[in-house]
C-alpha cells in the first residue's frame, strides 16, 4: 500500500509540474484588422491552448505596432500572423534584418494582388485592362458620388498596399478618371455585393487568399508584367516623400506571405516558438478560413473546428 501510494504521490506531482509548464507557456499575438490575418491568428491561438495547455491573447494592432513591440521583446506582442513580402518589406529591412530582434518563419503560401470589378460589370462594358478604366464612359458608370470621377477602392488606411496602389493609380493615368478611395476592409465587401446587386460598376483592390473569390463573381483586370526596374513603391518610413518619389508601372509580383516572431519569444516559451516555425498553411486554407468568417462564423469557431479536422497536420507543427 506504502508503494502504491507514493507511485501515486509522485504521479500526480508529475501531472501538476506539467500543467504547471504549459500554464507557463504564454504568447501575445497580434491581430491586424484583414480577415487572413484574424484567421491565422486565431488558429495560432487555438493550438496553443488546445494542445499546448498555454495561454494566448489578441492584441489588435497596425503593421507598426506589430512590429515595434515584436522589435521590444518585451512580450506585449510576440508573433505578427501574416506577413506579406514584400509588401511589408520596410518593416523586415528594419527588424529581421536591421536590428535583428525579429525573425520570420520558414514556411510561406503565396499571395496574388491586383485590381478587381465584377463579371457581369467586364463582360457588359468589355472592361479587360486596368487601362479600362480611364475610359471617360467607364469612369461614369462607376462614379457612385456624381463628382466626375469613379471610385476606386485602393486599401485600408495604414496598409503598405494601400500606398502602392495609390501610386499606381497616378502612374498608370488613372487620376483624371477615378479617385482613390481608402476605407476598412468591411466597407469594400459591402460595395461589391451592393454593386453586383444593382449593376453597377466598382472598381477594387483585391487579393488571394480572401473570402470575396468565394463571395461573389469578380475578375481581375490585367496590367503589364512585373518588371523589376519599373516598379519602385517606397513607403512612409523610408522616404517622407514616398509619393513624389516612388514610381510604379507594372503589376506586383507574386508575394511570399509568412509569420513573424519576436526573437525573445523563444526564450520566454520556446514551445511556441518553435510551433510558430513550423506552421504551413497553404492560400487555399486561408481563403477558406476567410470565407467562413465572413459568412458569419466566429474566427474562434473556425480555427477550433480546422485544428480538430486535421490533428494530423497540428500534430506535425508541434513536432508529435
Amino acid at each position: 500500500m506504502k508503494k502504491t501510494f507514493t507511485a501515486l504521490a509522485c504521479a500526480s506531482a508529475l501531472t501538476m509540474a506539467t500543467t504547471a509548464a504549459n500554464a507557463a507557456e504564454k504568447v501575445n499575438i497580434g491581430a491586424p484588422s484583414w480577415t487572413g490575418a484574424q484567421a491565422i491568428a486565431h488558429l495560432i491561438q487555438e493550438i496553443v491552448v488546445s494542445r499546448i495547455g498555454g495561454e494566448a491573447e489578441l492584441v489588435p494592432g497596425n503593421n507598426a505596432a506589430i512590429f515595434q513591440a515584436m522589435d521590444d521583446g518585451k512580450g506585449d506582442i510576440d508573433i505578427h500572423p501574416d506577413v506579406w513580402l514584400p509588401n511589408q518589406k520596410s518593416f523586415t529591412d528594419k527588424f529581421v534584418d536591421g536590428t535583428g530582434n525579429v525573425s520570420l518563419s520558414e514556411n510561406s503560401y503565396e499571395g496574388k494582388q491586383s485590381f478587381c470589378v465584377s463579371k457581369a460589370f467586364s463582360e457588359a462594358n468589355n472592361v479587360t485592362s486596368i487601362f479600362d478604366l480611364a475610359r471617360p464612359e467607364i469612369a461614369k458608370l462607376m462614379d457612385a458620388d456624381g463628382n466626375g470621377k469613379g471610385e476606386i477602392w485602393i486599401g485600408a488606411p495604414g496598409w503598405a498596399s494601400a500606398n502602392v496602389n495609390q501610386v499606381k493609380v497616378r502612374d498608370y493615368g488613372l487620376m483624371p478618371f477615378m479617385e482613390p478611395i481608402r476605407a476598412d476592409q468591411a466597407v469594400m465587401t459591402a460595395t461589391v455585393g451592393d454593386s453586383i446587386e444593382k449593376g453597377i460598376g466598382y472598381a477594387f483592390y483585391c487579393y488571394s487568399p480572401h473570402a470575396i473569390w468565394f463571395q461573389h463573381d469578380i475578375v481581375r483586370l490585367s496590367e503589364p508584367e512585373f518588371d523589376a526596374e519599373k516598379y519602385n513603391a517606397l513607403q512612409p518610413d523610408q522616404d517622407p516623400n514616398w509619393f513624389e518619389n516612388s514610381k510604379v508601372m507594372t503589376e506586383d509580383a507574386l508575394k511570399q506571405v509568412q509569420i513573424a516572431y519576436s526573437n525573445s519569444l523563444a526564450d520566454r516559451s520556446p514551445i511556441i516558438a518553435e510551433l510558430v516555425q513550423n506552421i504551413a498553411l497553404t492560400g487555399d486554407d486561408v481563403s477558406q478560413f476567410a470565407f467562413e468568417i465572413e459568412g458569419g462564423t466566429a474566427a474562434a469557431d473556425v480555427a477550433k473546428a480546422w485544428v480538430a479536422a486535421n490533428s494530423d497536420r497540428v500534430d506535425g507543427w508541434l513536432g508529435l
